[in-house]
């Protein structure tokens, strides 16, 4: 994985073109529109309370007004994707990385590398709820003991994986969407709460989700779903106590 320094990297909002503009107002229309009744609430309150629009492509000097005064967080710009160590080096100073670049009108159902849609639009919402943030600093605290090791750091992914990027969750009763990576994916919103697919959702299980390795290049095999994101905080002990047993018996680690 390529490191990308983020030290004063800036958002260059005058090279936005015309073609940017359109696209992020049809990602934004089309996601909004899909998500009013998948998505938690937590991310659509997220997404009033952080101003995003689709008339507008976020400034990064605005929002982060707004997430430092919520919970004290705010986004750093990347080019790119960035190391282990960097990335929750970020996290536990409450700075979450996030590209500026957008992708093209042939780009927009699908594109191998994370943009500014997905890092902004699905990622940051999140960022206004202090509790989910208190889960994203305990966890960075734990990968952040465990980094030169790289089993923990297959265990830790699985995690974040499961549950920052495809995590689902019971809101008020209804089964909902608080995972980045399906919130800006029109497909895998639609697949992930129907019935009848072949996929398994289960109850968020820290064991279960350190012996099941990651899917990148389709929908996810299962889903593990949460109630609140308390559940996630409670949870940082119990995620620990599951990287040190199977550091100690590897036996115990399931390959990818």
């Amino acid at each position: 994985m390529e490191t990308i320094t983020t030290d004063k990297m800036i958002q260059d909002y005058a090279a936005y073109t015309p073609e940017h503009y359109k696209v992020w107002e049809i990602l934004f229309d089309r996601q909004m529109a899909l998500l009013q009744d998948r998505a938690a609430s937590v991310f659509m309150q997220g997404i009033e309370a952080i101003h995003f629009s689709a008339n507008a492509i976020p400034k990064f000097d605005e929002f982060n007004i707004r997430l430092e005064t919520l919970t004290g967080w705010n986004a750093v710009v990347v080019a790119g994707l960035i190391g282990n160590k960097e990335f929750f080096e970020l996290l536990k100073n409450r700075k979450f990385p996030a590209s500026t670049w957008l992708r093209s009108m042939e780009q927009l159902d699908y594109l191998e590398e994370p943009d500014m849609f997905h890092d902004v639009f699905a990622h940051l919402p999140l960022l206004t709820n202090k509790t989910y943030c208190a889960y994203l600093y305990g966890l960075s605290k734990i990968a952040l003991s465990y980094i030169e090791n790289p089993i923990a750091v297959e265990l830790i992914s699985r995690i974040y994986w499961y549950t920052v990027e495809f995590g689902l969750i019971r809101d008020n009763g209804l089964l909902r969407i608080y995972g980045s990576g399906i919130l800006s994916s029109q497909g895998e919103s639609i697949y992930c709460l129907k019935s009848g697919i072949p996929s398994k959702r289960i109850d968020y299980n820290v064991d279960k989700i350190l012996d099941t390795p990651y899917i990148k290049d389709k929908f996810q095999a299962q889903y593990f779903v949460i109630d609140t994101c308390l559940d996630l905080f409670e949870s940082l002990p119990d995620i620990e106590m599951g990287i040190i047993k199977r550091l100690e018996h590897p036996e115990l680690f399931v390959e990818g």
